[in-house]
């Protein structure tokens, strides 16, 4: 039962709360006058044989749940409203995960890739069922994992099977992510459906388009692109850097600017994650925003059906309290 109320489409009625509380303000001056005409009556005795004492909550309580059951009546008339989130419809998320060598790094645990993929499947499990999921991941190359769809089991599988190569390219995988937008049918109006892109790296652009120069075609395509910059300043790998089997360890720190940069240039928004925990809370931030719309609902029913119930056990109550249907 949704009670929530932001609004009344017809607040104009709520004028009738005043009968209510007209009714309480006479139920309360009958209380008095009662009392004083009992006070009147001198013969005590007589008044106990006449009209026995009976608790008088009993008759309060039963008095103050028809008066609540009206209210809640009066409210439903006012026809309230209120917002609630409503799954989209046709919309499509492109997830797009960095899989460059950095991601080997063991600053977030167990290592950055690992609980990326462990977020990135809860996340995509989070959204709702009608709307299309897609993954491309990027390294020295951008490249399609899964094209848009509603077989979300299928996007996990893409992202469980991820493996790591060299190189970063943000800037051609916002490119492969619009045009796997591109494709989809549009509407029966000719409108495409909203679509939006969630970028996750952990470095900056080695390779390809530069990261900025993504912006006009995101832009261009009305698509906002919301990235995670993700891992900590002191992660680093350790790579055969002169192939000569010796290890060198290389800092691998998150280039937040830059992404900063993109998100707000299409109109995302950018995030920051240094470790699982809030990697997994991005990703939920993101699935209520992107997955769901805002939209205004009349909750008449719930509130006639709440004055109903109260409704109902005051007349219950009654009946057991004083014997009595009021």
């Amino acid at each position: 039962m949704n009670l929530g109320i932001d609004t009344f489409l017809s607040a104009s009625r709520l004028w009738w709360l005043l009968a209510v509380g007209g009714l309480l303000a006479s139920y309360v001056v009958l209380q008095f006058v009662r009392r004083r005409d009992t006070i009147r009556f001198t013969n005590v005795a007589l008044l106990d044989r006449l009209a026995p004492r009976r608790p008088g909550w009993r008759r309060h309580l039963v008095a103050g749940l028809h008066l609540m059951a009206l209210a809640a009546l009066v409210l439903a008339f006012a026809r309230p409203a209120g917002e609630v989130r409503v799954p989209r419809q046709r919309a499509t998320i492109m997830l797009t995960l960095d899989t460059s060598l950095s991601m080997k790094a063991t600053d977030v645990d167990p290592t950055r890739i690992d609980a990326a993929k462990k977020a990135a499947e809860a996340f995509v499990r989070s959204i709702p069922p009608k709307i299309n999921v897609g993954l491309v991941s990027f390294d020295t190359g951008a490249r399609f994992n899964v094209n848009p769809t509603t077989d979300h089991d299928a996007v996990v599988q893409g992202i469980r099977a991820l493996e790591l190569h060299e190189g970063t390219s943000i800037g051609d995988a916002v490119d492969v992510a619009l045009d796997a937008i591109a494709r989809i049918p549009k509407a029966g109006d000719g409108r495409p459906a909203p679509a939006a892109i969630v970028l996750l790296s952990d470095g900056t652009t080695t390779v390809g388009k530069e990261t900025a120069a993504a912006i006009p075609d995101a832009q261009k395509a009305n698509v906002p692109v919301s990235t995670i910059a993700y891992g900590t300043p002191d992660g680093y790998i350790d790579i055969d850097v002169d192939g000569s089997g010796r290890l060198t360890r290389v800092p691998v720190p998150v280039d937040a600017q830059a992404l900063e940069e993109l998100a707000k240039g299409t109109g995302g928004t950018a995030f920051r994650a240094e470790s699982a925990e809030d990697l997994g809370a991005v990703y939920q931030q993101l699935g209520s925003a992107i997955g769901y719309d805002t939209e205004t609902k009349e909750t008449t029913d719930s509130w006639v059906g709440l004055g109903l119930a109260v409704l109902g056990i005051g007349s219950v109550l009654s009946l057991v309290l004083l014997q009595r249907v009021p």
